[in-house]
């Protein structure tokens, strides 16, 4: 069975290319558009994995984050990986919201996936 990632990123063409290179790998992957849809989706599917990009309409991701951890009750903690194109500025705010690590846009597999893989398989 794959494992279940899901991509939170406003931009298509960016959340298109994260998803071809993850399902290119054998991740099955799930999307989102902003922080809101990224609460709903993550309660309906509970992805493995949720990539997050940190600045998204209406409800930004450092936000959603915090609303995603504050559900999870259960101590089961999923991996957040920020994504921002503000560089490390953001990674102890990212940090402190409740991501596990960040990485820098553009993204590419070559940095996206050693962190994937430390995540979900190591």
């Amino acid at each position: 069975m794959s494992k279940k990632i899901l991509i939170v990123e406003d931009y298509e063409d960016t959340r298109s290319f994260m998803k071809y290179l993850l399902e290119d790998k054998g991740y099955q992957v799930c999307e989102a558009r902003d922080g809101i849809e990224a609460f709903d989706i993550f309660k309906q599917i509970h992805p493995d994995l949720i990539l997050m990009d940190i600045s998204l309409p209406e409800v930004d991701g450092l936000t959603a984050t915090r609303a995603i951890r504050e559900l999870e009750a259960d101590g089961k903690n999923i991996p957040i990986i920020a994504v921002t194109a503000f560089g490390k500025l953001y990674y102890k705010k990212a940090i402190e919201a409740g991501c596990n690590d960040l990485i820098d846009k553009p993204v590419d597999f070559d940095s996206l996936a050693p962190v994937i893989h430390q995540y979900l398989e190591g």
